[in-house]
This record gives structure tokens, sequence and C-alpha cells, in this order.
């Protein structure tokens, strides 16, 4: 897989996001995928606790968006700076966006806020 390749993986998660689409934005991550804090806690651990996580917080936020401000990549990782707003006017903040690839597949997201 090559690093636009990647890159392109990790653009089409936040669509997915930005669609509130759960389902396709896991299909994207290997079964034993996590989401976590940077080198820190696991917040939603395998493709099931993602996929159910996101729901949750879709059903809370469905006004949730992310837009990527800037975008890297080195190797099996990308990283990508967002911009993050709960509802047209509610809580925004930003956040870098780390993607950890196994093969074709996100293997991990950590997060630094």
């Amino acid at each position: 897989m090559s690093m636009s390749d990647r890159l392109a993986t990790a653009r089409e998660m936040i669509a997915r996001y930005n669609a509130q689409d759960a389902d396709g934005y896991v299909a994207l991550m290997t079964e034993d995928a996590c989401e976590a804090t940077y080198r820190g806690a696991v917040l939603r651990e395998g493709r099931e606790g993602v996929r159910s996580g996101l729901k949750a917080m879709f059903a809370q936020f469905p006004e949730n968006r992310a837009e990527i401000l800037d975008e890297y990549v080195l190797g099996e990782t990308v990283v990508l700076h967002e911009d993050v707003s709960r509802s047209p006017g509610g809580e925004a903040f930003k956040v870098m966006s780390v993607y950890t690839f196994e093969g074709e597949k996100v293997a991990r997201v950590e997060f630094i806020r």
C-alpha cells in the first residue's frame, strides 16, 4: 500500500465519520483495531467497540463534524490535524489523529487533544 493510498483511506474515514456512517468507518479498520488517547488509554476497543462508540456519539451529536486542516504521511502512519465541532455554535476543538496501518486497514487511531 502506497503512502497516497494510506492518506486516501484516512480521508475516507473522515468522510464516513462526517456522514455518521459508523459501519463504513469501521469497514476500513482491522478486526482488532482500537481508538485511544496518544500513547495512553484505549477509548474504543475492537471494530465492534469503535462502531458502538461512534453510534452513541452520533446519536448524542447528530451534527458532529471534523474538518481536515493539515495532513502528514510517513511510512505506515498518517497524521491528520482536524478541527472538530459537535454542533454549529457548540463545543469545538482541535485534534491530531494518528492512524497506524496494518496492510490496507487501520489498526489504531490515537488522538492528541
